[in-house]
This record gives structure tokens, C-alpha cells and sequence, in this order.
């Protein structure tokens, strides 16, 4: 059994944990949001591929026998049920745990008020994680407590298989936009999300406005949230050897503070690239009132639009490629590819998912995301496909990091931000959009920690033989140290 030091973990976490049958190493950093119930799902290492291909293929040809269809039937048969089928075969079994649940009857973390809803999902019923937020959102539900907290214990209360409004969602909303992401497709998406309202964004990302994951500097302390979007900064510009006179591009750049940033404290000539019309106002703003105006500037303009002459010594993007879609993603790689300079650098910073997937992360946390969140964001993809992708454009990665307790920290302090600004926000936006967050920040503050989702750093520059790489060198670690040899 461990238990959390209530002395420095996060106010927000102050929680006692309890864990049976294993015992578990306890967070030791008080900028962490530890967890109270660190139930493995099952997800990957359970499903069974070969049953899946077996169905896929099977179940379809029973038809066309059973039918007499012919062969091409057969095939479109089998392409229209192939989503259905696997969804099907998504079995959940538990992994080998590290903890046991405590089995509390659903009452103890949510109330219900829906009478027909109520008698369906009481005691030891739990309720389908799809069905409880979207019920939570409409109001049907109350939470007992804070919702992180909450969340924290959701495996106690909660069920985390397919529904067919899932798959419903799936084929007729998720597959047609990562098959299509026109300019008007992303246009709307991105307007219809970041042109809500800059009160609506600063209630949870603070003075910096700054929509990408902190940087844990000093991990003996909890850092506030600008500690934490300063040294990402600090952090991106140093990664990108960034240098008076640079020509810098931000493509995707929100509202503009990483280009005002660099232009102030680098002397770059950067320019930032948006959809958003508020941002693009913002951006240029804030370039100003940091004295920067003539070089830093925001244009609102699609990324396909960029001008790709003069070429640019330093790329940025952070957490915007996942919004490019991955049936367009190398053609935005190669984009990226031909405005840059032969010996510039390419940042990207970018949000992605686990290989070894648990069934919490496609088929509920993702739906949320996919449908109520961020839209359209499907290149959120495991490491590898990301960088095969880069190499297959024509880059070699020079240093690539994974960030997701980072992220988790940055969400939590956005988690924090936003609880204490729910009056302000339920009256001008409405209970709706207040929990809408409201779940997504507290479930994402869980769901980047345990490695569900995290976010990548990757530092990359065009694979040619004349490339200097020994600019890039950098000190070993320990090389300070003496080696006992």
C-alpha cells in the first residue's frame, strides 16, 4: 500500500491513495497531479488481430453464400462491415492490475437525474463512459465532487466499450472528414473553435494564452502556469538555435505569443500563421504592445496558402500538423520541406496516441475528443508513423522527446484555471460549454499522464549530404562527471 504525501501534492490532487494487491511507487513530484486509482485497461495487448481479420473476411462471405451475392458485392459487403466488426470483437479484459477497484455504487460519484437513465445505470450498473459525459453535457448528470477527482476513479463506475452511437459517429462524422480536410472543411472547423471568444480561452489558458503544452522546469515545486509556458518558449527557441536576423515562419501559431516571443527576445524577423480571426487580432496586438510590431506579425491565412519564396531559416509548429489530417500530412511535410532553407531547422510539436492503445483511448476519450473538442484533429498518431512520415519527406530527426507528463502538468494548472472561472464562464457561455471543458480538461489531465495521448517534440532539417551536423552537436550527458574505469 503507498499513499500520496498530502503536504506537496497539487491542491487539486490532495486525494489519499490506496493501492491493493501491488504495491506502486508514489509521484514524487508536487507538479504532478498524481493518480488515485491507476487501473490498467485492457486494449492491445488483449485483442485478438487474427480473430478480427477471420470476422472481417468470414462474416461477410456467410452472407454472400447464405445470398448467392456475387464477388463484388462481397467486397463492398465486407468494406461496409469491417467498422461494425471490429468495433464488435473490442472485448474489454483486464490486464494485470496494479490496484483493485473499491466498488462503490455508482451513487457515490454521480447523481443521475434522468428517471428512465436512472433505472438503468444505479448500483453496481455501471454506465458506458460515451453515454455519461454526453448525458453530463446535456445535464442529465450531476458529479458528487470535483470532477478530477472523479475522473480519477472512473473504472469503478464506468464501462469503456463501443456503443453503436459510436460507431454511428465513426463512419458518418470521423471517416469522411480525415478523407476529405478541404480548406472550407478546416476553415470552419477552426473558426467555429478558436474564434469562440478570447475571454472563453483566457479563462483557463491565462496571460499567455498559449494552447500547447508547458515545460516542467523544477520538478521540487508546483510552477504556475506561466512558469511552465515560459520555459517552453525559452525552450522552442533555443531547440530551434534561433538568431538575430532569422527568418522564422509559426505555422498554426494560435494567438501569436511564440512569435512575439521570439522577435523580442531573439531579434527573429517571424511571422505566425492562423485561421482564427480573433487570434490573428490578438497576435498582432500583443506583437505591439511588446515592441516588436515590425518584426513579429500574424496573417490569417489556410497553411496551403503560405508563400513559399523567400525560404525561411527556422520552422516552427506546434500542436497545429494534427489538424492537417493524415491523408494530407506528407503533402504538408513536403510543403514544409520546400520553404525551408537547405540548412534550416523544422520544429514540430506535436500531440499523439500510444501504439499499445487500451479501449479507454479509442473508444471513449477519443470519441469525446474527435466529436465535441477538436474536430477534424486526426494525424494524432503514435511516434513512429510521425516519423516515418518526416523521413519519407526528406528529413533526418535530430532529437525527438516525449512530453505527456508535461502535458498533463499544463493541463492540470488549465483544469485549475477553469474551475475558478465557472461563474464567469456559465454566464457568458452557458452550463454546456462549462462542462464541455470542464471534462475535457480534468479527463486529459489524467489521460496525458498515464500515456494515453502525449505530445511529441521533434527537432528535424533537410537529409542532405552538404548539411553542417555538427552544428547541431551537443554535450553527453554525465560528460562533467568522472568515469571510474
Amino acid at each position: 500500500m503507498t499513499t500520496d504525501n498530502p503536504d506537496t501534492a497539487p491542491a487539486a490532487a490532495k486525494t489519499q491513495t490506496t493501492w491493493t494487491r501491488k504495491t506502486a511507487r508514489p509521484f514524487s513530484s508536487p507538479s504532478i497531479y498524481p493518480p488515485s486509482l491507476p487501473f490498467e485497461g485492457g486494449g492491445a495487448r488483449e485483442f485478438n488481430s487474427y480473430l478480427l481479420y477471420a470476422l472481417i473476411a468470414g462474416v461477410p462471405y456467410f452472407i454472400k453464400r447464405l445470398l448467392g451475392l456475387s464477388l463484388g458485392t462481397y467486397l463492398i459487403l465486407a468494406a461496409i462491415l469491417a467498422l461494425p466488426i471490429g468495433a464488435v470483437t473490442l472485448v474489454l479484459t483486464p490486464t494485470d492490475q496494479i490496484c483493485a477497484l473499491p466498488n462503490e455504487p455508482l451513487e457515490s460519484y454521480i447523481t443521475i437525474l434522468d428517471k428512465e437513465l436512472k433505472a438503468k445505470y444505479h448500483g453496481s450498473n455501471k454506465i458506458p463512459m460515451e453515454t455519461f459525459f454526453e448525458r453530463y453535457f446535456d445535464g442529465d448528470i450531476d458529479l458528487t465532487g470535483d470532477a478530477l477527482e472523479i475522473l480519477e476513479k472512473r473504472h469503478d463506475w464506468a464501462t469503456f466499450g463501443f456503443t453503436w452511437s459510436a460507431i454511428k459517429f465513426f463512419i458518418l462524422q470521423w471517416i469522411p472528414e480525415l478523407l476529405w480536410h478541404s480548406k472550407k472543411q478546416d476553415e470552419n472547423q477552426v473558426r467555429d473553435h478558436y474564434d469562440r471568444g478570447d475571454d472563453f480561452y483566457a479563462a483557463f489558458l491565462g496571460e499567455r494564452m498559449v494552447y500547447t503544452s508547458g515545460l516542467i522546469g523544477d520538478a521540487s515545486r508546483k510552477e504556475t502556469l506561466e512558469e511552465l509556458q515560459d520555459n517552453k518558449l525559452r525552450d522552442v527557441c533555443e531547440r530551434m538555435h534561433l538568431r538575430p536576423g532569422d527568418r522564422h515562419l509559426d505555422i498554426g501559431c494560435g494567438w501569436g505569443t511564440l512569435v512575439a516571443y521570439a522577435a523580442k527576445n531573439y531579434g527573429t524577423d517571424s511571422v505566425g500563421i492562423t485561421l482564427g480571426r480573433n487570434q490573428t487580432a490578438f497576435g498582432n496586438a500583443r506583437c505591439a504592445e511588446w515592441g516588436v510590431a515590425d518584426s513579429g506579425r500574424i496573417l490569417c491565412m489556410d497553411y496551403r496558402d503560405i508563400p513559399r519564396r523567400p525560404r525561411y531559416n527556422r520552422i516552427t509548429c506546434l500542436e497545429m500538423a494534427e489538424h492537417v489530417g493524415v491523408r494530407k500530412f506528407q503533402e504538408f511535410l513536403l510543403q514544409v520541406q520546400d520553404m525551408l532553407e537547405d540548412d534550416g531547422l523544422f520544429y514540430l510539436q506535436i500531440a499523439g496516441l500510444r501504439k499499445a492503445w487500451q479501449f479507454e483511448d479509442l473508444t471513449s476519450w477519443g470519441k469525446m475528443m474527435a466529436q465535441y473538442v477538436f474536430p477534424g484533429a486526426d494525424a494524432s498518431c503514435p511516434l513512429s508513423w510521425v516519423i516515418g512520415q518526416l523521413e519519407a519527406a526528406g528529413f533526418e530527426v535530430r532529437s525527438s522527446d516525449t512530453i505527456g507528463i508535461h502535458y498533463s502538468t499544463t493541463i492540470g494548472r488549465w483544469y485549475e484555471n477553469w474551475m475558478k472561472n465557472r461563474e464567469q464562464i456559465m454566464k457568458t457561455y452557458g452550463k454546456r460549454w462549462f462542462r464541455t471543458w470542464e471534462v475535457f480538461l480534468a479527463w486529459s489531465t489524467i489521460v496525458a499522464r498515464q500515456g494515453s495521448a502525449t505530445c511529441y517534440q521533434i527537432v528535424a532539417h533537410k537529409n542532405r549530404n552538404a548539411f553542417d551536423r555538427s552544428a547541431l552537436v551537443r554535450t553527453p550527458l554525465g560528460y562533467d562527471k568522472p568515469s571510474n574505469i
